[in-house]
């Protein structure tokens, strides 16, 4: 398995742990990419996707989650598809 590999199974883990507290709120979080240059790329879905809210979510919420888990990520993007 390569290091980017393994860093994306990280990534994903974290999103797997995040999962049940947007889905409490009628959203939901999709893994869309993993960067060379380690940004990670998610697609905010449900109540998530449409909520005034999501950016706040997506930042102080997923990003910093995922940044204190793996430490190798700069930064969490949404986007949209």
């Amino acid at each position: 398995m390569s290091e980017n590999q393994e860093l994306e199974l990280k990534v994903k883990n974290v999103l797997e742990q995040i999962r049940p507290y947007l889905q409490a709120d009628g959203g939901d979080v999709e893994f869309v990419d993993l960067s060379e240059d380690n940004i990670v790329s998610v697609r905010l879905t449900g109540m998530c996707g449409n909520c005034p809210h999501s950016q706040m979510t997506l930042k102080n919420g997923i990003e910093t989650a995922m940044i204190r888990a793996v430490p190798e990520i700069k930064s969490v993007e949404s986007v949209i598809m």
